[in-house]
């Protein structure tokens, strides 16, 4: 191994090691800089086929692409939002009665007092619980306004910040650190398209499901649960609790069939319609992404959950070719490329 060689490998072995530390420190930096790239990611998504096909000038698809999600997002909140709204609100006012339901159930027994003294004494409220997960700040609307902001000026010219990126690295490293932000950009584009199928096909899935047992306001329970989509693994866990405090509202049957209708969407996204998706785009193994998930919420907080599977597909993609590639020489497919 030529000196140069070895010292290429121990700055590769550096660098991976270091993501975490400038992780830490750099928590929030790091969540906006994360949502600004899926952001640019989506806007060249949707750009493509203008500048492909229609063979429009970058700039003008791209100002085409973000009037289109734009349109797409405000259109959906003016034809269903009125509607949305008012069935999110029964959804919470019908999760309390649930929750007062069994609440009451519980205090029946020794066992389920003691159950009920671990929640605030016994008081537990979704309405209120639900207030304070979206409660608004200040500092919340500024890191979105500039996450936005910073997405388009990404989608707008990505060369240029990726050769900014590579000029923090010594010449001969260039090149590699180029290859690697551009894998990282494959394989999250393959992972939100990916997302955004499996967070329609479950959302209307979701939506039959509770409207043929007949719970109420079954577009907003559907909505929660392609929503929720977004978090692997932990996003359909977090979905059903609204739709089983609402069933319980009307009688044991309706939430035994409701724990039975979201346990058998779970188990067809987990078993067939995940992997049939993942094949063609990012493949990770399940429990690595989801020991990945917890780790990093754990690490940064319940916010971090949000961009928790995106974070996991960057470190997944930089351990895979910076260190089992490059540095231990162990041949290794990355996102995009043909299985070994």
């Amino acid at each position: 191994m030529t000196t140069f060689e070895f010292f290429k490998r121990t700055a590769i072995v550096v660098l991976v090691l270091l993501v975490p530390l400038l992780t830490w420190f750099l928590f929030d930096v790091v969540l906006i800089t994360v949502g600004s790239i899926l952001i640019a990611v989506l806007l060249r998504l949707v750009s493509e086929p203008f500048t492909r096909w229609c063979k429009f000038p970058e700039g003008i698809a791209l100002i085409i692409s973000g009037l289109i999600i734009i349109g797409a997002f405000g259109g959906a909140a003016y034809l269903f939002g009125t509607q949305i709204q008012s069935e999110l609100q029964d959804v919470l006012s019908r999760a309390d009665a649930g929750v007062k339901k069994i609440t009451e159930v519980l205090q029946a027994s020794e066992l389920g007092k003691l159950t009920l003294s671990q929640f605030q004494g016994g008081s537990f409220s979704i309405t209120s619980l639900a207030s304070n997960a979206f409660s608004v700040s200040l500092n919340f609307l500024e890191a979105l306004v500039i996450t936005l902001i910073a997405g388009f000026y990404f989608a707008a010219e990505p060369d240029l910040y990726r050769s900014g990126l590579d000029r923090f690295f010594p010449k001969p490293l260039r090149d590699e650190v180029d290859e690697t932000t551009r894998d990282i950009a494959i394989a999250l584009r393959l992972w939100l398209i990916g997302q955004l199928i499996e967070m329609l096909v479950i959302g209307i899935l979701s939506t039959l499901a509770v409207w043929l047992i007949g719970l109420p306001s079954p577009l907003a329970l559907g909505v929660i649960a392609g929503v929720a989509e977004f978090i692997p693994f932990l996003g359909p866990i977090i979905a059903s609790i609204p739709a089983i405090l609402v069933a319980t509202t009307n009688g044991l049957d309706s939430a035994l069939w409701t724990v039975a209708a979201y346990l058998l969407i779970h188990q067809l996204d987990s078993e067939f319609i995940s992997p049939m998706i993942q094949r063609k785009m990012v493949y990770i193994p399940p429990a690595v992404m989801l020991l990945g998930i917890v780790a990093i919420s754990s690490a940064f907080g319940r916010a971090a959950l949000v961009f928790a599977a995106p974070m996991v597909v960057i470190i997944f993609v930089m351990v895979n070719k910076l260190y089992l590639r490059e540095t231990l020489g162990e041949p290794v497919a990355l996102p995009g490329e043909d299985p070994i």
